[in-house]
């Protein structure tokens, strides 16, 4: 007897309590390919800018307090991208008075109001976490240089 695991067994409730709402298109998909093809028929694209690691961002994000929704602005560099498709997240790190804030935000959140890029930075790796100790002037990113 072959011992199912948790994650399987949620995968299959997933697949006879939730798929059957939707049509499937091509009747020779596997389970994964199909979810696949929900999650990007249920989560509509945002229309983001292009960015990479050692940019400077501002994020604006829609807070909610109460009945109130509010939009902030979180201004920081882009330390690392992580995953893809609907569970793409990236992490943005900025000096709060002299004490370092990182978060989190997922690329397909509806929170996101907007991204703008401030500046493009040139730096040699995807994931730049030596950043954060860093201080000074050798915590500063050099700026890349377009030629229009």
């Amino acid at each position: 007897m072959s011992k199912i695991s948790s994650k399987d067994r949620a995968l299959s409730n997933f697949i006879r309590n939730i798929a059957p709402r939707f049509e499937r298109k091509n009747k020779k998909l596997s389970d994964m390919d199909f979810i696949k093809e929900l999650e990007t028929e249920l989560v509509e694209g945002n229309n983001l800018p292009d960015f990479k690691s050692g940019d400077t961002i501002t994020v604006s994000y829609k807070i909610k307090e109460g009945n109130k929704e509010r939009v902030q602005q979180f201004q920081g560099v882009v330390l690392q991208r992580k995953g893809s498709g609907v569970t793409e997240t990236f992490t943005i790190r900025k000096m709060s008075g002299n004490i370092g804030v990182e978060r989190i935000f997922p690329i397909a959140s509806p929170f996101i109001d907007a991204i703008k890029v401030n500046k493009r930075g040139r730096v040699r790796r995807a994931r730049i976490f030596y950043f954060r100790e860093r201080t000074g002037k050798s915590a500063r990113i050099k700026e890349k240089k377009t030629y229009a």
